[in-house]
């Protein structure tokens, strides 16, 4: 598990361009459940272009302090069977 924004940002950057599963919280417990390509990563935020018929909108942005508080969990979808958890 990162530690640090930086790790987080890095690992991140290892991993552009992969599928992956998303789960963050909406606030009153609600937990958002989404999946789709994880595209850009900035200094402060990245980006993810959810799949178009499962969602409304086309893309999101979290920080990177979403991952370290644990507001928001990346699970990446490798082409085999195995994940790898960003959180």
């Amino acid at each position: 598990m990162p530690k640090t924004l930086a790790d987080i940002k890095k690992s991140l950057d290892l991993n552009l361009g992969k599928r992956l599963l998303l789960k963050a919280n909406g606030g009153r417990r609600k937990t958002i459940e989404r999946s789709g390509v994880l595209t850009e990563t900035y200094p402060s935020i990245f980006i993810i272009e959810l799949d178009q018929d499962e969602n409304s909108f086309e893309r999101v942005s979290y920080s990177y302090t979403d991952v370290l508080t644990e507001a928001v969990e990346l699970t990446f979808i490798e082409e085999g069977t195995e994940t790898i958890s960003v959180s």
